[in-house]
């Protein structure tokens, strides 16, 4: 039996992958599980069991949707960077001897961060006795479509890790459909299902806020083009008679809050963050966000009328394929990026606000099913 983790997490644009892991990190604690949590992105203020041992390491973060990487002043990443973090890791690992190592991502994503996960494996397989090696992903991931791509990641995963836990629900979206060549890990692949926020949180969530629009934007990194379509929208008049509130996330850059916030129709607020973020969906008339893992599965809880506008820059497909499956399910209205405009967001608010949301028959037990898969893990060889 698992006794203890080290749990390794990189957020880089958003901070969907750190909430997940969160989620995980207490699951696993409730179960009487010691977490050592790695921080590799910028520190957020999220409430977290105080029981979980944070390690933050020095901070790299992506400087746009370009996936650039920089350090917490916005300087191009380095090698002293590099060899700083590659130590604390290490140092980390050794303090924690954990019974287990999960990597969130790896090697399905954050090649770029080889430098310190390639040294962390080393280690792992070096130690005696050898902890299990998990991979945590999503239900989705953005994978370069390249046949020798994907054999090098079933190659790693055959020869690392022990278990590939999928945060999903193959009832909803299979796996494949964004790794293709998911059979051949067969073996060490696991479905989850989906982490949603604990059960009692979001039946007890309190609505808040009343019928109103609720416009979110996650971390806030990539959602400024969304936030002002949207208050365009409320300008020209759009369910005008409700209120409306504008969640920008932490990332926003101060200058664009402070133009956002500039000048509001009377019954507009624009503000950083709800920590109530289920409740204040349970109360709206209607969602409007961008498709993330975890702002979904919140407005799924929350049964929400909803507007999705999946961030898709780049080779980001992530967020577009679960737009359009939920779109496809009747579960949301669905505006592509690439047609935003505030006539369009308009035109699907005033759509969702007049019909009803459809619930989902889909797995959200995904944060204690992966703490009891995780507690109980074992060599794959």
């Amino acid at each position: 039996m698992i006794s203890s983790v080290l749990f390794y997490v990189q957020h880089l644009l958003g901070i969907g992958h750190l909430q997940r892991s969160l989620r995980i990190a207490e699951a696993l604690v409730q179960n009487g599980i010691a977490v050592t949590l790695v921080c590799g992105g910028p520190p957020v203020t999220l409430p977290t069991d105080p029981s979980i041992r944070v390690v933050q390491l020095t901070p790299i973060r992506a400087r746009d949707a370009g996936f650039e990487l920089v350090d917490s002043a916005g300087r191009p990443i380095d090698d002293a960077l590099r060899d700083e973090r590659r130590a604390a890791l290490l140092a980390a690992f050794a303090a924690a001897r954990p019974d287990a190592v999960v990597i969130e991502g790896f090697p399905f994503a954050r090649r770029a961060f080889r430098f310190e996960l390639e040294p962390l494996i080393k280690a792992i397989r070096a130690a005696e006795p050898r902890p299990c090696l998990i991979c945590s992903v999503r239900d989705i991931v953005v994978v370069r479509d390249d046949p020798q791509r994907h054999r090098d990641i079933v190659d790693r995963v055959h020869r690392d890790f022990d278990a590939v836990l999928v945060h999903g629900d193959p009832a909803l979206i299979r796996f494949d459909s964004s790794f293709p060549a998911a059979p051949d890990i067969a073996d060490r692949m696991i479905y989850t299902g989906y982490v949603c926020p604990r059960a009692a949180l979001a039946d007890a969530a309190l609505a808040t806020g009343g019928e109103e629009v609720v416009v979110s934007a996650g971390g806030g990194a990539a959602g400024h083009t969304l936030l002002k379509a949207a208050l365009a929208a409320r300008r020209s008049g759009c369910l005008a008679g409700l209120s409306w509130r504008l969640l920008t996330g932490s990332n926003l850059p101060e200058a664009d809050f402070a133009a956002l916030a500039a000048d509001l129709p009377a019954g507009v607020a624009v503000e950083r963050f709800c920590y109530n973020f289920v409740g204040l969906l349970r109360g709206c008339r209607v969602s409007v966000s961008q498709a993330g893992y975890n702002t979904v599965l919140d407005i799924l809880a929350a049964r929400a009328r909803a507007v999705l506008v999946p961030f898709a820059a780049g080779r980001e497909t992530e967020q577009l394929m679960r737009a359009e499956r939920l779109a496809a399910l009747g579960a949301v209205e669905l505006v592509r990026e690439s047609e935003l405009s505030p006539q369009s967001l308009a035109a699907a608010i005033e759509r969702a606000a007049t019909g009803a949301p459809a619930r989902l028959a889909i797995d959200t037990g995904g944060a204690p099913s992966t703490a009891r898969l995780i507690a109980t893990v074992k060599h794959a060889r």
